[in-house]
């Protein structure tokens, strides 16, 4: 079998010099692709003094202003597209619970760009030309499962188009099919450990020797339960539709030391949520991005409201790595003043005994204060010692770890909504 280095494509073998002018090029043409055909990056520009000829330095970009997901939803659908109808190939689109979706468009070049990022994605994980490669992210608007898909056939691998639901159907054709790879949400993966353990099938037993997880943050914690229970190879991917969709980072499988950022397409930086100011490389804050090759949708400074820091490249050296994903500056819960993240909980209830990795917070009011409930599910042959004890724990070790008192429910196995795609975390009750 070729080595790792041996399947590595141009991009990926630029120093670090190579890949700034390129960077710069490519930004100072996005930056006037936006300006002269997208009448909202035109008055942006205008408004805050600047133009794309102002760019002369990769530290210029911090002079534009930013763009936001309300930006994307106040031009719904194709106010944000640079380039004629008729040129676009495929629309993808986020789900609109909070409001509007934000719409998405594609050109041939994009697709092609898109396939490109995920393929070097999944070879950077492990996955090899000819593995036959599972994609378990949902297919539709969501641009996870076809992003993953045609990202697969890019490499040269097969693809089973899996899609979410039918879990035990799923089951049955990772055993059937025999896929090395196989691409799903974090969440999504505990749900088919669940389906394989009441089939009394083996999961480490499985062909499956790689597992790519993205659309939702996942711990370290949780990384270590699906390699041990699994006996895969358990690798971060990154990415957001309003960039392009998955395959905008990637952890390497042979370091797992966080996700290199493929920056010949996407430019990063890392800001401060509250005053917006570019923070230096290794401080963690608001990821934001520009796009430097997209055509339909070029964007610009977009805040991403994830939580990590920029870190200089390990496996591939000239590009740099993001941290894990910890949370998101939207996803922070503010209890009796303290900051408060799922993840934190997560950690806890993957440490606890009698508890399986599957959890909601339930916010509430009570009175004039706000009230936090973790909801949790017992693993199936927790008794009700059992889970009164590990109540019990997580209410402690949030106390004395996050430094807030909550409320613990330890639910039946199965109890919580479950999601093909991105898991549900937080649910606010409280009276608007």
């Amino acid at each position: 079998m070729a080595q790792a280095g041996d399947l590595l494509d141009p991009a990926e073998r630029l120093g670090v010099e190579e890949l700034r002018a390129l960077q710069l090029e490519r930004l100072r043409a996005s930056l006037r692709q936006a300006y002269d055909h997208v009448p909202f990056y035109r008055a942006s520009f205008d408004g805050a003094g600047v133009h794309p000829d102002d760019c002369r330095s990769l530290a210029d970009l911090s002079r534009f202003p930013f763009t936001t997901k309300a930006d994307l939803r106040d031009h719904y659908p194709y106010g944000m597209f640079a380039v004629p109808r008729e040129r676009i190939r495929r629309l993808h689109a986020s789900s609109g619970t909070t409001g509007r979706p934000t719409v998405v468009g594609y050109t041939e070049g994009d697709l092609s760009m898109w396939a490109d990022v995920v393929a070097r994605s999944i070879r950077a994980a492990g996955g090899r030309p000819g593995d036959t490669v599972h994609v378990a992210y949902g297919y539709g608007l969501f641009t996870g499962g076809l992003g993953a898909h045609y990202g697969a056939e890019r490499l040269g691998c097969t693809v089973i188009p899996a899609s979410g639901g039918m879990t035990a159907r799923q089951v049955q054709l990772i055993q059937d099919l025999k896929p090395a790879v196989i691409m799903v949400t974090p969440s999504y993966m505990l749900t088919l450990l669940d389906e394989f353990e009441r089939q009394r099938v083996d999961p480490r037993g499985t062909s499956l020797r790689v597992g790519i997880f993205g659309a939702e943050p996942w711990t370290e914690r949780m990384r270590q339960e699906i390699e041990e229970r699994f006996a895969i190879d358990a690798v971060d991917m990154y990415g957001l539709s309003e960039v392009v969709g998955p395959g905008v980072a990637q952890e390497c499988v042979e370091t797992k030391d966080g996700l290199h950022l493929w920056e010949d397409h996407f430019l990063p930086e890392v800001v401060d949520p509250v005053t917006g100011g570019v923070l230096p490389e290794g401080e963690r804050g608001e990821l934001v991005f520009t796009s430097l090759t997209k055509e339909a949708m070029p964007i610009v400074r977009y805040r991403t409201r994830d939580l990590t820091r920029l870190l200089p490249g390990t496996a591939r050296a000239a590009f740099r790595r993001m941290e894990k994903v910890t949370g998101r500056s939207d996803d922070m819960v503010i209890l009796r003043g303290v900051n408060l993240f799922p993840t934190q909980i997560e950690e806890i209830v993957l440490r606890t005994p009698g508890v399986a990795p599957h959890f909601q917070l339930r916010l509430t009011r009570e009175g004039r204060m706000d009230a936090l409930t973790v909801r949790a599910e017992a693993r199936p042959d927790a008794d009700t010692a059992t889970r009164a004890a590990a109540a019990r724990s997580v209410e402690a070790a949030v106390k004395d770890g996050i430094g807030v008192s909550v409320g613990v429910e330890i639910v039946d196995p199965e109890t919580l909504e479950r999601s093909v795609g991105k898991i549900r975390r937080i649910v606010d009750l409280r009276p608007r």
